[in-house]
């Protein structure tokens, strides 16, 4: 690893070799020596952390450069193909306004109309709507009344229509607008008053409408033949919990809870029932679930990326190379190599894993008086160990046509809790975290599946369903 000019891997390896070959050093300062020189060896690293070589956002990157534009002669803005979005003249108009020739300015004649030439404006109109039932009451000879019915749902004298509702909730759950900025649209936009409180009733009846939807998400994930999964942390009232994600290219299911491993996956009740191919990072505890495992190659790029660039390591630089060449390969293929292309890949994995004993070897085995536990390995020797232990997994991606390179689908659908703690720092409480997380998996799906948030929702408060996908996935695949 380099800092300012400065390779401190040989610095340090330097200062290692002075320690041991000098024999007057105390014992008590020779262990002082040796925690400062893996402090700095810890500090060194996380400095040269960034979003190249690790999990770290690029936005947390110390003087981060854009990538200069390369040039290739085309035009600016879309390319022939591009399915751009253009705004076109519809064929039934919500208002037609005609617009009469002033004949005052015409030269003298005798003039017919012969057709006319249209210009279309889209503009919107935000307005309230009140609607008033009024039931007609009859009254027999006898003096006995009858009342008509008011329709299902208008049952105060004064109430909320379901368009609101679903309008509060996509702005609050969608768009991630704080309680108080959706309270000021309502009031200056609109000119009607919605408390805070009923923003959080809007959200919680939907939360409650939502019960039989993650049932059906749950199963379905479960039965998929393709599921990525992945966690992140959150902060509920500045305690630490974790969100975890299960998703797929139709399905989104977000859940929250206080632990990290299997107690919340069980809880969660997908990864004990699921028997498909699973993708995620190599978080230890999804091996416990008996499935097939597929390894996120996006994580493997970054580590690689880290030990060529910080612990000097050529094997790395090639197997970077070699995965990144495999996927460009599997996309020409159309999603998955030959047996004999596949094979002679595997070959050439396997031989830079066998070069890299050499560079990296493991540590020496011999302990120091006083010393237990496990003998400590480097970042770069896990990194070389669990890509030859986990090989089937890491390279599943070439020969299976519907496994993926990367985990990234994962990764995006829990990204928008990130933009979530970003906005409003935490959650108010579990039940927050959950109204939320539910309600993001149901507008994840229908998006996934060609419908808005818009729809859905104003569905939702209407009673009904959209027509979500009813088959497994790997049916609809």
């Amino acid at each position: 690893m380099t800092i300012d000019n400065i390779d401190v891997t040989k610095t340090l390896i330097k200062v290692e070799a002075l320690l041991a070959k000098d024999k007057t050093i105390p014992e008590s300062t020779r262990s002082l020596l040796e925690v400062l020189v893996l402090i700095i060896t810890l500090l060194a690293n996380k400095l040269n952390l960034n979003s190249s070589n690790s999990s770290k956002p690029p936005s947390s990157d110390p003087n981060r450069e854009k990538n200069p534009r390369v040039k290739t002669g085309n035009k600016p803005g879309g390319q022939p193909g591009h399915n751009g979005t253009t705004l076109e003249k519809v064929d039934v108009p919500d208002k037609v306004e005609v617009i009469k020739v002033d004949k005052s300015k015409l030269p003298k004649g005798v003039y017919k109309e012969v057709g006319y030439e249209n210009r279309q404006v889209f503009d919107i109109q935000i307005s309230r709507v009140v609607t008033e039932y009024r039931a007609q009451i009859l009254e027999n000879e006898n003096g006995k009344r009858f009342t008509a019915s008011f329709p299902d749902g208008v049952t105060k004298a004064v109430q909320y229509g379901t368009n609101l509702k679903a309008h509060s909730v996509y702005m609050s759950q969608f768009q991630l607008i704080p309680y108080d900025r959706i309270t000021d649209y309502f009031a200056d936009q609109l000119g009607i008053p919605v408390s805070a409180g009923s923003i959080y009733n809007f959200n919680k009846h939907a939360y409650d409408l939502l019960e039989p939807f993650e049932e059906q998400a749950k199963h379905k994930l479960a039965e998929s033949r393709l599921s990525h999964a992945d966690e992140t942390g959150i902060n509920i009232n500045s305690d630490k919990y974790w969100l975890h994600c299960c998703s797929n290219d139709l399905w989104t299911l977000l859940y929250p809870h206080k632990k990290r491993g299997t107690e919340a996956m069980d809880a969660i009740g997908i990864l004990p029932n699921f028997k498909g191919i699973l993708c995620h990072d190599h978080w230890k505890p999804y091996y416990r679930y008996d499935c097939t495992h597929s390894l996120c190659n996006a994580h493997h790029l970054r580590e690689l990326t880290w030990a060529w660039e910080q612990d000097n390591q050529e094997w790395a630089k090639d197997m970077h190379a070699l995965l990144e060449k495999i996927n460009r390969k599997v996309i020409d293929a159309g999603g998955a190599l030959s047996k004999h292309v596949s094979d002679k890949y595997r070959l050439k994995y396997r031989d830079i894993l066998n070069a890299a004993e050499e560079e990296c070897p493991l540590p020496d085995e011999k302990r120091k008086i006083g010393q237990r536990g496990r003998i400590k390995k480097t970042k770069s020797r896990n990194l070389l160990e669990r890509l030859r232990d986990f090989e089937e997994d890491v390279l599943r991606f070439m020969d299976v046509d519907f496994v993926p390179f990367t985990n990234n689908l994962g990764e995006r659908d829990i990204r928008m809790t990130k933009v979530q703690q970003k906005i409003s720092g935490c959650f108010r409480s579990e039940e927050g975290a959950e109204i939320f997380c539910r309600l993001r998996s149901y507008l994840s799906t229908c998006r996934k599946q060609n419908i808005s948030s818009s729809t859905a929702l104003e569905l939702l408060f209407n009673g009904e369903m959209p027509n979500l996908v009813n088959s497994s996935l790997s049916d609809a695949e």
